[in-house]
């Protein structure tokens, strides 16, 4: 799976076109998410690869695809802000299900998958396969959006200075 292949798959951008065109959904791209990637790549590659592990497992693939979509609807930087009722993992599911709810209709899973995306650093335990789907994926993508470019910059610099390649 390349970074753009959710473009190429019409049954999943049906399911979140909508979503894609609100500027609301758009503005996360200002905000860094996990140094090497923004708010919005983050939140699509989430969604997509929620959207095709429910797909595989016969899950409900339009909650998978929205929740996963807005679960970190929020406009600030979790590096920097701080907030008197709780860490940032307890407070922008919060935040991120409000906003959602500004733009579009929810549905129950769809607010499970969003306020719990969090589980393992909040101890709101999940109460839906999908809402399980979404925790794990973002954990995923969360760590390959960190480490993944950490990796190919010291190959690079392995092999400019080695004249070996560890790449593949």
């Amino acid at each position: 799976m390349t970074v753009n292949s959710w473009q190429h798959d019409s049954e999943y951008v049906a399911l979140v076109s909508d979503l894609l065109q609100r500027d609301e959904v758009l503005r996360l791209a200002e905000f860094t998410q996990h140094y090497y990637s923004n708010r919005l790549e983050h939140s699509i590659h989430v969604s997509y690869r929620s959207y095709l592990i429910g797909k595989k497992l016969g899950l409900n693939t339009r909650a998978l695809a929205r929740a996963g979509l807005l679960h970190d609807l929020f406009y600030y930087d979790w590096r920097n802000t701080k907030f008197d009722m709780g860490t940032h993992a307890y407070v922008h599911p919060r935040i991120a299900l409000r906003n959602a709810e500004k733009i579009t209709d929810l549905s129950p899973m769809e607010k499970d998958i969003i306020i719990k995306h969090m589980f393992g650093a909040t101890l709101a335990l999940p109460k839906y396969k999908e809402s399980w789907v979404v925790t794990l994926v973002d954990d995923y993508c969360a760590l390959e959006e960190v480490g993944d470019p950490l990796y190919h910059r010291a190959a690079a610099r392995i092999k400019k200075h080695f004249g070996v390649s560890i790449e593949q």
